[in-house]
């Protein structure tokens, strides 16, 4: 009998889990297993440019796959005056907006789900994201498959009662900040909340807790969330169930840095606030004009929004895309908006970073990228010329930063992440028969 198996990703419609979750495929085929996607149609291309089969799942009122994705930039650009208000103020302003629309998702996708998973009949499946999608742990129990689930996000997603709540951007150990954000968020989401269980019992499943909308999976749980910024637990993740991985950095293609007519031999600056953030064009604007007065080159990414931006200074290189694997190695530092992707890479390259958050999880990587000495937080509507300058001229020079980040990255890539990623998955399936 064929010893290939097929295993399925799902990961959520963000270039960020998408992302995480080729550098897992790609090392599962390593292997020799067959790797296929599912997707949101706005997502639809990005696996199949790495080689993967796409099977499209409808996660909202089905529409071209461009309108798809231009809802969710609109969706975000709608919330570019929230981008500046603390994690707590978000909760009225962006959290529950966003949860009403996750939710919606998973509903949705409950209609196509179970036929394309019968389809398909993986021998595993894995989903990153934040909410459960009934079908998928239905399908597992019925077939006697696992299912698992990847954090990408940071790892407070698995809470415990020591560690900053999920989008707080709390520290470690301001105990006040967390009970206020709990409580704030509980208040809002009621309403929420108890849809998502009605819609729970209509699929034949328990009820979550307050706040809760997804669970450990029974079988694996990774974690994506480097070693050297881990919280301290008051109850430790059980090993058998939970592993983390330090990263998953996908191989891209290569990059070459373009010459520049200004300050040539200078430390090279990326700046990318990621695939949807790049609407924030004022705070790009004003980095781009702060970079023109330093001594330093800088590449920034800016998505869909390269005709927004002209007379660029002779020290400035703007693209739509970039591939950052290739990129941040050649790179001296990083400004980035605390995506988990850019986060990770950041310190599996050994790169110090600034990082400016908007929304999400990037509060919590601000905060922790500061707290353990890999960088600077900053606000995106709070900063000045002199801070940034200030900031970048440490991160280039500290020795106790460039230490400490080459003690991470070199951790991080001796235990590279997607080979530890397959080889559990591997023996999951194989265990399996």
């Amino acid at each position: 009998m064929s010893q290939e198996k097929t295993i399925v990703f799902f990961p959520e419609a963000a270039f960020g889990p998408a992302l995480n979750s080729v550098a897992i495929a790609q090392a599962c085929e390593a292997l020799g297993h067959k790797a296929v996607f599912f997707t949101d149609p706005g997502m639809g291309g990005v696996y199949e440019g790495y080689g993967f089969k796409e099977y499209k799942v409808n996660m909202s009122e089905p529409m071209a796959p461009e309108e798809m994705a231009k809802y969710w930039v609109d969706f975000i650009n709608s919330h570019i005056p929230n981008f500046s208000k603390s994690p707590y103020e978000q909760i009225d302003t962006y959290v529950k907006e966003c949860w009403e629309a996750i939710v919606d998702t998973s509903v949705w996708a409950e209609k196509e789900l179970p036929g394309i998973l019968e389809e398909v009949r993986p021998d595993a499946v894995c989903v990153d994201n934040v909410i459960l999608f009934p079908a998928i742990k239905r399908y597992a129990k019925e077939n006697g498959k696992p299912w698992l689930r990847i954090i990408s996000c940071s790892e407070n997603e698995i809470e415990d009662p020591d560690i900053p709540p999920h989008l707080s951007g709390c520290g470690e150990n301001d105990k006040a900040c967390f009970e206020a954000f709990r409580k704030r968020f509980h208040e809002m989401i009621v309403p929420i909340h108890q849809g998502f269980n009605s819609f729970l019992a209509d699929c034949g499943e328990d009820p979550y807790p307050l706040g809760e909308f997804f669970e450990a999976s029974p079988h694996m749980n990774l974690l994506l969330y480097p070693e050297a910024v881990q919280f301290k637990r008051r109850h430790a993740l059980d090993p058998k169930q939970f592993q983390y991985l330090d990263g998953c950095v996908r191989k891209d293609e290569p990059y070459t840095v373009p010459d520049f007519a200004a300050q040539a031999d200078k430390p090279l600056i990326y700046i990318s606030f990621g695939s949807l953030g790049s609407g924030d064009t004022a705070t790009l604007q004003r980095l781009i004009d702060a970079i023109a007065k330093l001594p330093y080159r800088a590449l920034v990414n800016v998505g869909d929004y390269k005709e927004s931006f002209s007379g660029l200074p002779g020290n400035v290189h703007l693209e739509s895309w970039f591939p950052q694997p290739s990129v941040i190695p050649q790179v001296d530092a990083v400004i980035h908006h605390g995506g988990n992707n850019t986060f990770t890479e950041c310190l599996y390259f050994g790169k110090p970073a600034i990082v400016m958050p908007f929304v999400w999880d990037g509060h919590d990587n601000a905060t922790r990228v500061a707290e353990t000495g890999h960088g600077f937080r900053m606000l995106r509507a709070d900063w000045t010329d002199e801070e940034l300058a200030r900031n970048l001229e440490t991160m280039l020079t500290s020795e106790t930063m460039r230490a400490k980040l080459a003690a991470t990255s070199a951790q991080m890539q001796n235990r590279h992440g997607p080979t530890k990623a397959a080889a559990l998955i591997d023996t999951l399936v194989r265990a399996d028969g």
